[in-house]
């Protein structure tokens, strides 16, 4: 029967790369935009192909692409 360690078979399920999604609140002269998150700080990533007001997909601090601006539902189980 061969070791197996579950917590590291798990970990390799998880994304290795973190993905964000926020608000365009401006675009910046260097290149990067900031944005709003959910939680309410804000960050600066590369890019400014994102309209200002309209929600992005931020991945490896770099905006991607517009994101729908859906709407947010908590529910507690």
């Amino acid at each position: 029967m061969a070791n197996s360690n579950i917590w590291k078979e798990f970990q390799g399920l998880l994304p290795k790369v973190r993905q964000v999604i926020g608000t365009v609140v401006s675009h910046n002269s260097n290149g990067t935009s900031t944005i709003t998150l959910r939680n309410g700080s804000s960050i600066t990533a590369k890019g400014q192909g994102v309209s200002i007001g309209q929600k992005a997909l931020i991945k490896d601090g770099e905006v991607l692409r517009e994101v729908p601006n859906l709407t947010l539902y908590n529910s507690q189980v």
